[in-house]
């Protein structure tokens, strides 16, 4: 019984406002959105995590630069029958490919590299790279701008069966935990490339060569340039690719098991180092911490006045950069999105069998996290969940969010 009230208060205390990482608050319909109509989310996970479809989320609605909706769900360890908190620590895996892009900008904003580079400017063996098993030259070297938007020709060895797949890291995940930094690009550099560069869009490990590239710029780890241009001037305290021990506690856990399949659902541990910072999907952070990262870009580069990026590049980051290019198989991108710098963006509020507005950008972890920002509405959304179902997800939380729209 003792144990049970415990619960049930520790329940009450999530629920409070408080810990959106300093965000101004405002009732939902101060903002223009119903509160009837946003708790009709929270009923919809709360039955999911009763039904054992997720252990627990956390989601985050901000409009007009407030937030309306901080609501924490289910658990944070099932397992432990540890409630969901709002400042929950979560992999965040493939979002963490925005953040990096930002710092990469940042350094091109001074100057440091140009978009139009080649990739082997910095990165000597990625120089007379080949493409196919015939191993064909490569028309032009990879560029920066490449790998920002996914057409280096790179790929993920779980994208795919054949014979060059095989010859690529699984993930990010994966890569970092067992290669070190030269390891790791030493392999992709001798693995034939899949397309020609700027040919075909094929989501890849693009982005943690990226984050090579900025180490190389910057002179320092990745960890040390993501802290000094990004976390530390937006005070994202939470985000970061190794959990401190004070705050391990904080950790999000999956089920034990997927909820279709019954196979065992275990993630990478985040309280363990890796063997080099991977930009591609290694971090972990907070839907308060992340909610400031979307927001600045909302707000066209800007934050509670420290300046990420000037207005132009959040521009050029939000803009088509694929135009006639083709996509490769397996895209991630919704119908009806682009590709970006470092995230998918919308061309028309239809096509795409989500609700949204032209313009609106985001991209998911493969944990099941998921951001967006709609300028046109003024909107910034963080979903927060360790499960296998994101896609499904995703769904779910962009319908019932943009239904809570009143004005």
């Amino acid at each position: 019984m003792k144990r049970l009230f415990l619960v049930l208060i520790l329940s009450l205390l999530a629920t409070a406002p408080a810990g959106a990482a300093d965000l101004p608050t405002a009732k939902p319909e101060q903002v223009g959105l119903s509160s009837e109509r946003l708790d009709r989310m929270t009923q919809a996970l709360r039955a999911d995590v009763e039904r054992g479809r997720i252990p627990g989320a956390v989601v985050l609605v901000a409009r007009k630069g407030r937030v309306a909706y901080l609501q924490p769900v289910g658990f944070r360890d099932k397992t432990a029958s540890t409630p969901m908190t709002a400042d929950a620590i979560f992999r965040i895996a493939s979002m963490t490919k925005p953040i990096v892009t930002v710092a990469a900008l940042s350094l091109y904003e001074e100057g440091r590299l140009l978009l139009s580079d080649p990739v082997s400017k910095y990165i000597p063996a990625f120089k007379n790279q080949t493409v196919g098993l015939e191993r064909a030259p490569a028309e032009r070297e990879m560029t920066i701008q490449d790998l920002m938007r996914h057409t280096s020709g790179l790929t993920y060895g779980n994208r795919g069966t054949t014979e060059i797949y095989k010859m690529y890291p699984e993930s990010s995940n994966v890569s970092s935990l067992t290669l070190t930094m030269d390891e790791f690009i030493e392999r992709l550099s001798k693995a034939p490339l899949l397309y020609q560069p700027g040919t075909r869009w094929e989501y890849s490990l693009s982005t943690d060569v990226l984050g090579r590239v900025v180490e190389i710029v910057a002179g320092k780890p990745l960890a040390e340039v993501l802290a000094e241009r990004v976390y530390r001037p937006l005070k994202m305290t939470d985000t970061t690719f190794l959990v401190a021990v004070d705050k391990r506690a904080r950790l999000a856990q999956p089920l034990a098991r997927h909820p279709d399949t019954g196979a065992e659902d275990k993630l990478a541990d985040p309280t363990v180092p890796r063997k080099f910072d991977c930009g591609g999907g290694c971090a972990v952070s907070t839907a308060g911490d992340y909610a400031r990262f979307a927001q600045m870009l909302l707000n066209r580069g800007v934050l509670d006045g420290a300046r990420v990026l000037a207005p132009k590049t959040v521009e050029l980051m939000t803009a088509d950069h694929l135009g006639p290019i083709s996509r490769g198989t397996g895209a991630s991108a919704w119908p009806g999105y682009t590709w970006g710098l470092g995230l998918a963006v919308r061309q028309d509020k239809g096509i795409a069998p989500i609700p949204g507005s032209a313009g609106d950008y985001y991209w998911p972890g493969a944990f099941a996290t998921y951001w967006w920002a709609d300028p046109k509405e003024e909107m910034v959304v963080v979903s927060m969940m360790q499960s296998p179902l994101g896609r499904h997800y995703q769904q779910i939380v962009r319908t019932l969010v943009y239904q809570a729209i009143a004005e």
